[in-house]
């Protein structure tokens, strides 16, 4: 049997992935507020027979903005062009993206805060006035020539919307926040997937993989997918509560949700530092990854949770922290005036 390289399985997990995203509004489980606020829009949208205006997402990842901006094109039966921030460098890198658009198409930027400042400035004229202008030329003899370009819809994705320059951010017409999913709403989102995947599943299996997932989505599906293959192996194929518990235990996932990141952070807080203050850099080190690893993928989760404060000082471990570890913690480990320091490091 041939083996597959790894760029065809990477394609097949992104298949599969892809195979999961709700194709409409109404598939989406959760956000309602969002939801309805944007079905008003695409609704009034439709009935002028005009492209919607400009969506600005914003929230952690994995909590389906990519998701929604297909979801735009779909109900708008409209063309969608997917692109990035720090792939945007130069203002003709956009301008070539924008004169290829049609009208009524949608252009999704993910991680809109990273794109260069030339480019968004060009950005800002043709949101407001469908219209860029292409600089030929330099220095004194460069002439500017106005390019009209057909109404498009953008739409923005950000996990970080205080990046964003005001001006950017006041010209998109709708604006909607993603927040952290419960864990009723992630077994539904697993029950979903799993049904998509053929996957045998009870509800005690899907309620241990959604307590599980940080509340994200995107992480209950990838959780979903490893104990799928576990239960396949190593067991019946049927994934009950047991096999999640086998599962989840294999693949680093605790109880609560933390990794071996997320515990090596907290080891390393705790038994290295004794429980803080530390700064970022140096706690990156201490556990071998880098500094915006660290703060983004592992931090938020932590600080959401209970288990580490920030500090203007540095990091610090809290009580929930040094139980969780199975260590008793020293006191005072922290005061309650510590958190969210202004110039924290």
């Amino acid at each position: 049997m041939r083996r597959l390289t790894a760029a065809e399985a990477e394609g097949d997990e992104r298949a599969l992935e892809a195979a999961l995203r709700p194709r409409s509004l109404d598939e989406v489980v959760g956000q309602e507020r969002v939801r309805e606020q944007l079905g008003l829009v695409l609704e009034a949208a439709r009935l002028r027979d005009r492209a919607p205006d400009h969506v600005l997402l914003s929230g952690p990842p994995g909590l389906g903005k990519t998701t929604l901006a297909m979801i735009i094109a779909h109900e708008m039966s409209a063309a969608l062009r997917i692109t990035s921030g720090p792939a945007i460098t130069h203002a003709g890198d956009l301008a070539s993206i924008l004169s290829g658009l049609n009208e009524g198409d949608v252009l999704f930027v993910d991680e809109i805060h990273r794109m260069s400042r030339p480019a968004e400035e060009m950005l800002y004229l043709a949101m407001e006035d469908f219209r860029v202008d292409v600089v030929i030329g330099k220095g004194p003899g460069a002439t500017a020539i106005p390019l009209e370009i057909p109404p498009f819809t953008l739409v923005g994705a950000t996990t970080r919307a205080g990046l964003l320059p005001g001006p950017l951010r006041d010209r998109f017409g709708f604006t909607g926040h993603l927040e952290f999913y419960d864990p009723a709403e992630l077994d539904l989102i697993v029950h979903r997937s799993a049904g998509l995947l053929d996957v045998g599943l009870t509800d005690q299996g899907a309620a241990e993989i959604a307590a599980r997932s940080r509340g994200t989505p995107r992480i209950a599906n990838r959780l979903l997918r490893r104990v799928r293959d576990f239960a396949e192996v190593r067991a019946d194929g049927v994934v009950t509560i047991e096999v999640a518990q086998r599962a989840l235990e294999l693949f680093e996932v605790d109880p609560l949700g933390l990794d071996r990141l997320d515990r090596g952070v907290l080891d390393a807080l705790c038994r290295r530092f004794g429980g803080g203050p530390v700064g970022i850099s140096t706690l990156a080190v201490a556990v071998g990854e880098e500094r915006e690893t660290v703060e983004e993928v592992a931090e938020p989760f932590l600080v959401r949770n209970g288990f580490l404060v920030r500090t203007p000082r540095g990091r610090m471990a809290t009580p929930a922290a040094w139980e969780h570890l199975g260590l008793s913690a020293p006191a005072p480990t922290y005061t309650a005036d510590a958190q969210g320091g202004l110039f924290d490091e």
